[in-house]
């Protein structure tokens, strides 16, 4: 099982050799400035899983939970690729719109509920964290992906 994506402009490709340990949306308050005001949608692959090619740029937040976290992004349109934390190097995040349609995924768990404003939907079917969660399982891949 794997995935493919691009970016808005088609200058950044995705091509992922694993399934993901986990699917999350997140309402931190850094995703909430990239996700105009709501979460983020995530799939969290084992980094050596995920090949990208095309020119990407970064930017590089400190996190309430303290790990650096960068963001990875079409340095063409704009758009979000993939997030990654200091605290867990082996993962990348991708972001569920970078992704080709039709995909199986959909949020799992919702990670920083704490800071979800008060008109957030919240499904509550799904596993909750005030915070961020201790790290997922890392799955194993189907196919090398070394690019990045």
């Amino acid at each position: 099982m794997g995935y493919t994506g691009k970016c808005a402009c088609g200058a950044v490709t995705l091509n992922i050799g694993a399934k993901p340990a986990t699917t999350r949306q997140c309402w931190c308050r850094q995703c909430q400035t990239i996700a105009a005001g709501g979460p983020t949608h995530n799939a969290i692959f084992p980094a050596e899983a995920v090949a990208i090619e095309g020119t990407l740029g970064a930017a590089t937040w400190t996190a309430a939970s303290g790990n650096t976290l960068t963001f990875h992004f079409c340095a063409s349109c704009g758009t979000q690729v993939y997030g990654q934390s200091s605290a867990r190097p082996h993962l990348k995040t991708v972001r569920f719109g970078v992704l080709d349609q039709p995909h199986d995924l959909k949020p799992e768990v919702v990670i920083w509920t704490q800071d979800a404003p008060d008109w957030a939907q919240i499904d509550p079917a799904l596993e909750q964290w005030p915070q961020q969660p201790p790290a997922p399982a890392t799955p194993t891949t189907s196919a090398p992906a070394t690019k990045d």
